[in-house]
């Protein structure tokens, strides 16, 4: 019998919404039931594309919009092999920021949506989507909002706009404003009513997201 692939379930959220926090748990939680997990993050900081992202969202470098959004999709085109790999060898892999984010951040700034959206025509589509819904105002009530480039108001009410013009049915919303344990545990349920369905309907893997 075929060995089972693992499932990719991307994590998405405007910033400060404790999309780190539930990821890592979230994993946590997939191993203690018996499920090969890993945690994957966007972007990666450690890459060569990721190390001029960091400068980048640390304010010690500018760069063009268009050329950031580039080496955004970029630093996950270089992840692709190594995630497919994983996939295909039974591992699920929870995904902290995806393309979508990608998109919504540089649209947000005033770039099109489609020509955003075009780089990464062809990279791993989820099976599932966890939007990790919060307001600008309780963003900003917590801890270190503010710090990153793209911490800023304006933008992150503009950002959660595009978001919504990228959801489709693979997308589930969950209310980010709750305590850390019933976001969790909202999370959690998500994943046990849809881990069946997702397992029992699962197809080879697609490199086709957005085509």
């Amino acid at each position: 019998m075929a060995q089972q692939r693992g499932l990719l379930i991307v994590v998405e959220g405007c910033d400060r919404s404790g999309k780190s926090t539930q990821c890592e748990n979230l994993v946590a939680k997939l191993q203690q039931n018996g499920m090969d997990s890993e945690l994957v993050k966007f972007p990666d900081r450690t890459t060569q594309t990721g190390k001029m992202i960091d400068s980048y969202l640390q304010h010690k470098s500018d760069l063009d919009d268009h050329a950031i959004h580039l080496l955004f999709s970029a630093n996950r085109w270089e992840a692709m092999k190594a995630l497919s790999e994983k996939l295909n060898n039974g591992t699920t892999l929870i995904v902290d920021r995806y393309a979508f984010s990608g998109v919504a951040f540089s649209s947000a700034k005033g770039l099109d949506l489609e020509w955003c959206r075009n780089p990464d025509i062809g990279l791993l589509t989820p099976d599932v989507v966890l939007f990790l819904d919060l307001t600008i105002d309780e963003a900003e009530k917590r801890g270190g909002f503010g710090q990153e480039r793209y911490e800023k108001r304006d933008l992150q009410i503009k950002v959660r706009e595009e978001f919504m013009k990228l959801k489709d049915d693979s997308w589930k919303f969950i209310d980010a404003s709750q305590s850390k344990d019933k976001v969790q545990q909202d999370i959690w349920n998500i994943i046990e009513t849809s881990k069946d369905h997702l397992i029992n309907t699962i197809q080879p893997l697609q490199f086709n997201l957005w085509k």
